[in-house]
């Protein structure tokens, strides 16, 4: 009996792919319903690579969010309100953040605050403070004590094991921005260069080296087979991608995915920069067909624990950018 495209779904989601190589990763966290995946991606990225080199940390994605928002409220200010606050971003820009406010780990900053509160309240005061004039000292003052209330006031220090660290001190001890390079692979722009990539998430600029398809999947798994996670940044807004099943597969899985393909995809906007996940490894089906394990920051409820299973060819055609450890 002929087997249809829906009896072979069904039959692979009934057996697990079996594991190829995966990297330690730190337990799977929930961001809400903050648009906050690209912190915890790429923090979970730097906690699989020092699993990798023996050490054990797991960081404060709080600690970035309160600056981000910071940040984001002091330019809507200066801009006289042409710049939106928004919680939006690009894994690139995490790496930027550590380097100028330092981090944080876990225990010394998490709460549960409701991150969408925090922007509202700071959207509605810097209005007003927009409206009356009053000055950055002002603004700075008050943006300070909105994210004191809704979230929690930052740590002057952080402890680990005995030791005593400032925030920078803390984020120099675990990576430094230059250990990381960004990868993206769309033929509009000439390969072999860093370029900025044109999507509406990348407004602080963030520049990638871009790269053919085929040599950028040979890097994601060289560097996954060498015990190094992968940050990755791409669509998910796919019918095949289900939180729920913890699978992610294209429509047709069975046509290849060239650069040409995912080059139409993009400049036809059918694919958009939607979320980041942490690329934590490589499984195989019974009948050969490849996937690669995710590490979701939506919680834990689905079949895997928070894990996804991401088809080869839903990587090569919906991945807008990777940001990887050099190594």
């Amino acid at each position: 009996m002929m087997l249809c495209a829906c009896d072979k779904t069904e039959r692979e989601e009934a057996e697990t792919p079996t594991t190829e190589c995966i990297v330690g990763f730190t337990p799977i966290k929930d961001q809400g319903h903050s648009s906050l995946c690209w912190l915890s991606a790429m923090l979970a990225t730097i906690e699989s690579d020092r699993i990798a080199i023996g050490d054990s940390v797991n960081l404060s994605t709080d600690y970035l969010a309160y600056m981000h928002l910071a940040e984001q409220a002091e330019a809507y200010y200066i801009s006289g309100g042409a710049d939106k606050i928004t919680m939006r971003g690009m894994a690139p820009h995490a790496l930027s953040m550590i380097a100028e406010y330092g981090l944080t780990h876990y225990d010394a900053y998490h709460t549960d605050a409701n991150m969408n509160v925090a922007l509202r309240t700071l959207e509605k005061v810097v209005a007003t403070d927009i409206n009356t004039r009053v000055g950055i000292a002002k603004v700075r003052h008050d943006i300070t004590g909105i994210l004191d209330e809704a979230i929690r006031p930052l740590p002057q220090h952080v402890y680990l094991l005995g030791a005593r660290y400032t925030p920078h001190e803390f984020a120099r001890s675990i990576c430094l921005p230059d250990d990381y390079i960004a990868l993206t692979s769309y033929s509009h722009q000439p390969f072999g260069e860093r370029i900025t990539l044109d999507v509406p998430d990348n407004y602080s600029g963030e520049r990638f080296l871009n790269i053919p398809i085929d040599s950028l999947q040979t890097i994601i798994d060289r560097t996954l087979r060498n015990g190094h996670a992968v940050c990755w940044e791409g669509d998910i807004s796919e019918p095949g991608l289900s939180v729920a099943t913890g699978y992610a597969r294209l429509k047709n899985e069975n046509d290849s995915v060239t650069q040409e393909r995912r080059q139409h995809s993009f400049e036809t906007f059918r694919t958009t920069d939607d979320h980041c996940m942490e690329i934590v490894g490589i499984a195989r089906t019974a009948d050969g067909r490849k996937y690669y394990i995710c590490k979701n920051s939506y919680g834990t409820d689905n079949p895997f624990g928070g894990l996804m299973y991401m088809s080869e060819n839903y990587l090569r055609m919906k991945t807008i950018a990777v940001v990887i450890k050099k190594i």
